[in-house]
């Protein structure tokens, strides 16, 4: 008998997962390294039972948004393209005029997968300005990015 035929391969269910509460401080951070460090969390491929088509991931809240950078000119000429859903309704918003919890709910988004897991992993994501947040009861642990 085969000694590697014994091995099974363990797939995370809604049932089996555990999900954590991280809390991310967004002070002097950029903007694309957070956002990507965040759905990589989110989405659960920094834990060892990943599986991809089930939602495995971590809840993350993330404090001072408004002190998160962008790098170079962006904070002034990067525009963010959405539409109405009429005839001419393409709008654009430039970061500046932007609410800081959007800007990094947006980058986050974009991280994710474009399907009905991506909606789902992209609930488990709380952005706040400031310091304060509604999730104490939770008793979120520390996240830091080394970059």
């Amino acid at each position: 008998m085969n000694p590697l035929s014994t091995y099974k391969t363990v797939s995370a269910n809604r049932a089996t997962v555990n999900k954590k509460w991280y809390i991310v401080d967004a002070e002097g951070q950029t903007l694309g390294r957070l956002a990507s460090r965040i759905a990589h969390v989110l989405r659960g491929k920094n834990k060892p039972d990943f599986t991809p088509h089930v939602d495995c991931g971590d809840n993350v809240i993330v404090i001072n948004a408004e002190k998160v950078s962008l790098s170079g000119n962006k904070m002034e000429s990067r525009e963010y393209l959405r539409h109405t859903g009429y005839p001419g309704g393409q709008r654009s918003t430039l970061a500046k005029d932007m609410k800081p919890t959007k800007l990094i709910e947006e980058a986050v988004r974009g991280m994710l997968p474009k399907n009905r897991l991506g909606r789902r992993v992209f609930t488990n994501l709380y952005v706040y300005e400031g310091t304060e947040h509604n999730q104490q009861a939770q008793k979120p642990e520390t996240l830091t990015f080394e970059f």
